[in-house]
């Protein structure tokens, strides 16, 4: 059995509990223009030309060599309280690979988190319900329209997964990523968090703005659009928190 698979990072710190190895699943259906990691979008292996060196992003993987890569960092689990997190592109839309590595992992006794958008069938949600610890949810805008048009995406199929995880009491972390010009704006705020109120989201995490995605858009010959944006300022950062603040309790990624 096989996973298409983009990277495996090792002493992840900013992907759930503790020091994780995060497992990014190649392949997305969504477009985000803001994208960190356009080259985990196409399922297909794709080329990043950097100027000292080119490099192939994507492969299918065996499990047991997923399995083995994951379980060198075993130590470090036992001892941050961390594991595994299944990232993307979109782990989702590979739900039967992810769900059978979420076996064995679960058979081991390691935590494992799911990072979605939450644009996927529900199926595939229920597959990983009984095996993820946690799960890292994105909600990227309130605005259907606006969310279809630059995303790609479906707010009634990622809100009724959001709700489906929280009826099963799923250990749900929203997280929020902040894009200039896109749901910054104090109605867009206001939108998001008047929506996740009603959703029952008591807690939710701002993912600041970066630009770290930069070099692999160059690498890959891609333009891309927020190139001349910056970072939110830490009084940026204080405004946003402030107005979702009326809404949810909210927490800052460091």
């Amino acid at each position: 059995m096989e996973a298409n698979i983009a990277n495996i990072q090792h002493f992840s710190v900013g992907d759930g509990a503790g020091i994780r190895t995060t497992v990014f699943f190649k392949g997305c259906n969504l477009r985000c223009p803001w994208c960190h990691n356009p080259e985990a979008i196409p399922a297909a292996p794709i080329t990043l030309r950097y100027p000292e060196k080119s490099e192939i992003c994507g492969r299918r993987m065996r499990d047991e060599e997923i399995l083995a890569d994951i379980l060198e960092d075993a130590e470090f689990y036992a001892a941050s309280g961390g594991g595994v997190t299944f990232s993307g592109g979109e782990v989702l839309l590979q739900a039967e690979a992810a769900a059978r590595l979420a076996r064995q992992l679960k058979a081991l006794g390691i935590s494992l988190w799911i990072d979605t958008a939450g644009c996927v069938p529900a199926d595939a949600i229920d597959a990983l319900l009984p095996l993820a610890e946690a799960w890292l949810f994105d909600y990227k805008s309130a605005d259907e329209l606006r969310l279809r048009d630059i995303c790609g995406a479906e707010l009634s199929r990622i809100e009724e997964n959001l709700t489906r995880l929280l009826s099963a009491g799923a250990d749900v972390h929203l997280r929020i990523p902040l894009i200039p010009g896109f749901n910054t704006g104090e109605g867009d705020l206001r939108a998001i968090g008047a929506r996740l109120q009603r959703l029952g989201i008591r807690r939710a995490e701002l993912l600041a703005f970066h630009r770290l995605g930069v070099s692999k858009y160059d690498a890959l010959g891609l333009p891309y659009p927020y190139r001349d944006i910056p970072p939110q300022t830490p009084e940026e950062l204080s405004r946003i928190r402030q107005v979702l603040e009326e809404y949810v309790q909210i927490s800052i990624e460091p």
